[in-house]
This record gives C-alpha cells, structure tokens and sequence, in this order.
C-alpha cells in the first residue's frame, strides 16, 4: 500500500505543529528566563497525525509527559550523581508507563530528561520546576490546538451532512 506523504490529514498534522511551535516559541521569547523553549518539545510529542485517536491519544501522552516530568522531579532529589539519577528515572518512567500508558512511553521519557539534565554546574531545583512548568504547559497547547481541530472537524463534518 502506497502512502501519499501530503494527504489531508498529515496536512492538518503539519498545521497543527506549525500553531504550537510558533504559540510555545512565541512564549519563549516573551519569557526567556523561564525555560519555556522545552514546551516546543513537549507540544510537539503531544500532537497527533490521526483522527481516530484526536483526542485519546494526546490525553495519553499528556499523562504521560506529567509522569515522566514527576519522576525527573523525583529523581531530582536522589542523593546519587546525575546519571544514575537519570537511569533510575528511565526504569521508573518506563515501569510506570507499561502500567498506565503502554503507548506513550516515549514521550514520558523526553519529559524525564527535559526536567532531569540540567546542561551546567550543580542541578538547581528551580531550573527543575521551570522545565515541569513548561512540560506542562506544551502539554496544554497541544491540548488547546488538537481540541480547536476536533471541534473545527466535527463542524464541517456536521455541515457536509446536513
């Protein structure tokens, strides 16, 4: 079977990113001192090609990236280096996500390490909170455009039968 990489619905995925980057960059550049540049990447993770699961599936890896992002707080505080840190994160992140979000493990994981690694000197719990803060909040305008995209659909979809 032969796929068309532009189809309506890759299309609509693509617009779809391209809103959420700009909103989540447009937010980093307002706020510079906030770490908000992660919420591109959390938005993105979020966001899916399909109708089928529009709305399922980004609520799964919305818990997910939360999940992932409280372990990284988690492990945060563990009196260990930073790479045990981060591998004891990664079997927890993945522990708790075969139980609750078998699909979405990926996405906890990038959330784990965007709140976990911390680039330079001593980790600071601050630069910690804020990379939750900014998960969460790509989480939310993920959210925000699948939800303006699923109603936009069901809309037309609505008008075309009537």
């Amino acid at each position: 079977m032969k796929r068309r990489p532009l189809n309506r619905i890759m299309v609509e995925y693509i617009v779809k990113c391209l809103i959420a980057t700009a909103i989540c960059y447009g937010l980093y550049i307002a706020f510079p001192r906030s770490h908000l540049l992660w919420s591109i990447i959390s938005t993105l993770l979020v966001l899916a090609p399909d109708w089928d699961n529009s709305i399922a599936l980004p609520m799964m890896r919305i818990k997910a990236n939360i999940t992932g992002a409280l372990v990284g707080l988690l492990c945060f505080f563990l009196p260990i280096g930073q790479l045990a840190s981060l591998l004891v994160g990664v079997v927890l992140t993945i522990v708790l996500c075969t139980l609750f979000f078998p699909s979405s493990t990926r996405s906890a994981l990038a959330a784990l390490v965007i709140v976990l690694m911390q680039e330079t000197g001593e980790p600071v719990l601050s630069y910690a909170l804020q990379r939750i803060f900014a998960v969460i909040l790509g989480c939310l305008v993920g959210l925000a455009i699948t939800l303006l995209f699923f109603t936009a659909h069901r809309l037309l979809e609505r008008r075309t039968l009537e």
